[in-house]
């Protein structure tokens, strides 16, 4: 007995254009908030910088 299937469903292609599509849009996400995020990590890194760095040892707890 044969099994009929779905045009789309022979060879995978609908399951992997989905997954495709949601790592395309998780891939866009994350790229919005590092974009979002960006001004304030500036900052941050400036911050840390003016307080010495890595050479500031255990001057700030």
């Amino acid at each position: 007995m044969k099994v009929q299937r779905a045009r789309g469903a022979q060879d995978g292609t609908s399951g992997r254009r989905l997954l495709m599509a949601e790592a395309v849009l998780a891939g866009a996400v994350a790229i919005a908030l590092f974009v979002h995020e960006l001004p304030s990590l500036r900052r941050e890194l400036r911050i840390y910088r003016m307080a010495g760095g890595l050479r500031a040892g255990h001057r700030y707890p």
